[in-house]
């Protein structure tokens, strides 16, 4: 069993992961902000889950926003247990509204919690993964960055670099013997605190020269929730079942996706060929190599003819 560290852990995907991931027998560490304040409740739900049932479910601080508090988060995992085998990348937050309406600030800000939060979790985690030679990054990311609805422009924008960035991440922790899984679900609207708490921009009065499309915004949630065959509900639950068994498979045979789209709107095949297509990219480029899981310190690369 592993050691396992989960950003946004108070609610939705995030909770449900560390609850499952605990009652398959992992250590669980279940990060979250303001452990003590704004997530004591979240916490609290955690701890005497983990008292009932005898589970080794542990709560931890956690802000993907500071790099000091992904390093303390990193520290106390390996101070309690001795050891960090995975890392699941699921903080986020959505926003909604006008691409023109959303400030560079706005922008800026949520790429911070979205994708930069990811790498300043890697940078506190990767020391300890390269020296052992193994583990496991495991990215919560979206079908959206192919899907690309309306109106959640930065979001989308936000989760297509946090896909490129694990992607690239991947080359290079893979030949210390870390292994990439990105798992993408599609939308989901019961179970979790996305849509209810999504932002809005700040530029109110760029917002309001777009209100002739005000009332298309303000179905989002139903145009949505209409992508599902009746009877069928998207909960949260799919995704952390997913993790559950990706995270049990042996070292090696992890697939790099998962998809996990009750919509069915066809994002496996559109991955399928942008990964099949990369990879043949990558080794034509004679870093062959680098798609390969490997934990040899002496790495043997190859390269063209030209590049010699």
């Amino acid at each position: 069993m592993s050691t396992v560290l989960i950003t946004g852990a108070s609610t939705g995907i995030g909770n449900l992961t560390a609850r499952a991931l605990a009652k398959a027998g992992h250590t669980v560490f279940a990060s979250m902000r303001d452990v003590s304040a704004r997530n004591a409740e979240h916490a609290t739900e955690l701890l005497d889950l983990a008292k009932a049932d005898g589970l080794d479910l542990r709560v931890v601080e956690l802000d993907v926003q500071s790099q000091a508090s992904a390093n303390a988060a990193v520290a106390t995992v390996v101070e309690q247990t001795g050891r960090l085998d995975v890392v699941v990348h699921n903080a986020g937050h959505l926003v909604i509204g006008y691409v023109e309406a959303f400030t560079p600030d706005d922008l800026a800000h949520l790429l911070d919690i979205n994708t930069i939060g990811a790498h300043r979790v890697n940078r506190a985690a990767l020391p300890r993964l390269r020296d052992q030679r193994s583990g496991t990054l495991l990215y919560v990311g979206s079908t959206i960055l192919v899907t690309t609805p309306p109106f959640l422009g930065p979001y989308v924008s936000s989760k297509a670099a946090f896909d490129s960035l694990a992607v690239v991440t991947s080359y290079e922790v893979g030949q210390f013997g870390i292994e990439t899984t990105i798992v993408m679900p599609g939308a989901i609207l019961e179970g979790t605190s996305h849509f209810p708490n999504a932002s809005r921009p700040s530029d109110g009065t760029v917002t309001a020269a777009y209100a002739p499309l005000d009332p298309l915004v303000a179905r989002n949630e139903e145009a949505t929730a209409g992508l599902f065959a009746p009877g069928v509900v998207a909960t949260p639950d799919r995704v952390a079942d997913e993790i559950t068994r990706i995270l049990a498979l042996p070292i090696g045979q992890k697939p790099f996706r998962s998809i996990v789209d009750v919509a069915d709107a066809g994002v496996d095949h559109v991955m399928r060929h942008v990964d099949n297509s990369r990879e043949n990219f990558v080794l034509r480029m004679g870093y062959g190599d680098l798609l390969q899981l490997s934990s040899e310190l002496e790495l043997s690369m190859s390269y063209p003819e030209a590049q010699r």
